[in-house]
């Protein structure tokens, strides 16, 4: 007889203790299994938290799954949410995150050419870790290459950048979440 705990117990006390999105591949290795398998059992333990209505479920967010409040309960906890939500993005701000997260790696100087104005708002970007620096271009004078985080994915619940949705004419702001 086995002293093995169950593999739903080990998948939610790692998902609880990482504080992080917890990949397919780091479950996998962490229980001894094959990677698809581990997802199978993550989707199951999700399914059966589901069904249980236990106030918090498993979200497939960043290349990994976390814990997550269910957005129908979330406005009944406002007051023990924390820390405060920063300030909407402003419509510049918006603009050069969506030229960020399509176009990158792109440096300042692109992202102006882009919008037709300027790309201040990419120190905005940064300080609420959105988009950071990822390499210097290979022309003169090395300008700064900028991408996306993995804040960036967090925050727009997005598991990859191949989920970003077709650009068209009702922008980036519907994506937000509130």
């Amino acid at each position: 007889m086995s002293d093995a705990p169950p593999l739903s117990a080990l998948i939610g006390a790692a998902l609880l203790a990482a504080g992080r999105p917890v990949s397919a591949g780091d479950l996998a290795s962490v229980l001894g299994l094959p990677e698809e398998a581990a997802r199978r059992e993550v989707e199951a333990f999700s399914a059966r938290l589901k069904k249980a209505g236990l106030g918090f479920e498993v979200e497939a967010v960043a290349g990994g799954y976390r814990f997550v409040v269910p957005p129908a309960l979330a406005s009944h906890l406002t007051p023990l949410l924390a820390p405060p939500p920063l300030p909407p993005l402003s419509s510049a701000a918006l603009e050069v995150l969506a030229v960020i997260a399509y176009r990158q790696p792109v440096t300042r100087a692109e992202i102006e050419a882009m919008r037709g104005g300027s790309a201040s708002t990419v120190v905005t970007l940064q300080e609420r870790e959105l988009v950071k620096v990822v390499g210097r271009a290979d022309s003169v004078g090395q300008p700064l290459l900028y991408g996306t985080t993995e804040r960036f994915l967090l925050d727009f619940g997005l598991t990859s950048l191949a989920d970003l949705p077709p650009l068209d004419d009702t922008g980036f702001a519907h994506l937000l979440r509130s």
